[in-house]
């Protein structure tokens, strides 16, 4: 507080100096009635927050793990840790597992997070697991949409390999996935220009491919690729920025 020609002003507030004396704004809301009226100034917008990180809930593939639900155990061997599958892989019932290892993409705590990545790494090349991935495709758009809808950058980077693997694992994944765009590619048109500019540095994230924004490139090259004729228009419709790896 301060005095000035025998008044109290809190200086702390936005001010307006006018003939020698001082009148206090009013903060109001910006294109309102208010805004129009005198001492007054109209508050600053607020962050859209489309990069900020949404706390992933509980999911049901932690449930299930916990539960003793899965027939796989962790294996310790020379090479490090792996899966030990206690069914044959012919008996696999993806339609029911694939979507719960999907799930467990926003996990990232252990032992749920190596389970979740390891388990679909695993589904994708077990026997003949690769033929009965394109009937579960629609069933992996909703766990694939709420991993990349958190927008942590830890589980942004592991779902776009996953997206990768589904893409290539098996004919015609990448052209069952074209009409799903508009659920997928909105998070990836926002990190798609993530990238960190260190001059003359070394990016050691490239070697490890861990940085989003090429992870993003390449998942979006693989998507017109192996998409067919269709992908291009449609990956250009949601991401305009986006130029044809095919065309050029």
């Amino acid at each position: 507080m301060t005095t000035m020609w025998g008044k109290m002003y809190d200086m702390r507030a936005p001010y307006n100096v006018r003939g020698g004396e001082i009148s206090c704004l009013r903060v109001v809301k910006g294109f309102s009635v208010e805004s129009w009226q005198k001492d007054t100034i109209t508050d600053c917008p607020p962050r859209a927050g489309s990069t900020r990180v949404r706390c992933p809930q509980p999911t049901l593939f932690r449930r299930c793990y916990d539960r003793g639900e899965f027939p796989i155990m962790i294996d310790h061997n020379s090479s490090g840790k792996s899966i030990r599958w206690t069914v044959q892989p012919d008996m696999l019932d993806y339609h029911h597992y694939l979507p719960l290892f999907f799930e467990g993409l926003r996990e990232i705590e252990h032992p749920y997070a190596f389970f979740a990545r390891q388990g679909i790494n695993d589904m994708f090349m077990l026997g003949q697991g690769c033929d009965k991935v394109l009937p579960v495709v629609p069933h992996l758009i909703r766990p694939i949409r709420e991993a990349l809808n958190t927008r942590c950058p830890q589980i942004l980077k592991v779902t776009l390999h996953a997206l990768q693997k589904l893409i290539v694992c098996a004919p015609k994944v990448g052209e069952a996935l074209v009409p799903y765009y508009r659920q997928l590619l909105p998070v990836l048109n926002i990190f798609k220009n993530k990238n960190v500019n260190l001059g003359d540095e070394i990016e050691y994230g490239q070697y490890k491919r861990e940085n989003i924004g090429d992870l993003i490139q390449e998942t979006l090259e693989l998507m017109e690729t192996y998409g067919g004729e269709d992908a291009f228009i449609n990956i250009k419709y949601m991401i305009p920025t986006y130029e044809s790896v095919i065309l050029n």
